[in-house]
């Protein structure tokens, strides 16, 4: 089972995972206004990929940008991965391609743990990429305690490029922001994907 193909109620199942809302961590974390560059390109870019309406064009025109944005802005080195294949443990079905993922290294060739934040695009509806994104989760993590280098939580992101939702993997359950951001919120979705870069001894 890859990525691609796990449900809601199948990385429940097979990861024994608590699944529930809450606002923390996310909360805690303060918007950050974006910068002029993504403002310009979003003005041009978000018409475009509406009105084109598929996840590529989604996520080359609007997702990527927003991404790059909170690179620059977390005030460390991190790496950011687009449709790379992913394969973790394939007798567990964590293996597939990642939409996104960004890493706490500044190695670019490869990934290099700690992977901290997976992004998973959808075209339809946020729901529909919860249970891929949370197995993607699942990876990350093993894939950083295999190289010793173990975080307190691997975050994940849903999103159509209009519409965000944030989640967090810790221990063994998963909380999820109750929010759904719109892109027209940015300095939210921004500051929240900053939040989610910086170091986690922090408290947060």
């Amino acid at each position: 089972m890859p990525y691609s193909e796990f449900t809601i109620e199948a990385v429940k199942s097979r990861f024994g995972l608590a699944i529930g809302e809450a606002p923390s961590p996310f909360a805690a974390w303060p918007p950050v206004a974006p910068g002029a560059l993504l403002t310009e390109t979003l003005a041009e870019t978000l018409p475009l990929a509406v009105a084109i309406s598929t996840e590529k064009a989604r996520s080359e025109l609007v997702i990527a940008p927003v991404l790059l944005e909170a690179r620059r802005r977390a005030g460390r080195p991190v790496s950011l991965f687009s449709g790379i294949d992913f394969p973790v443990d394939a007798a567990q079905g964590l293996t597939g391609v990642c939409d996104f993922l960004l890493s706490l290294s500044a190695e670019q060739l490869t990934v290099e743990a700690p992977a901290v934040v997976v992004v998973e695009a959808k075209n339809d509806n946020l729901k529909a990429g919860l249970g891929q994104c949370i197995a993607e989760m699942v990876a990350a993590r093993l894939f950083n305690e295999r190289r010793g280098r173990e975080l307190p939580r691997v975050y994940g992101v849903v999103t159509t490029g209009s519409l965000w939702k944030f989640l967090a993997l810790e221990a063994g359950a998963v909380v999820l922001d109750p929010a759904e951001y719109h892109i027209s919120n940015l300095s939210r979705v921004v500051g929240t994907l900053v939040g989610m870069l910086q170091p986690q001894d922090s408290g947060r």
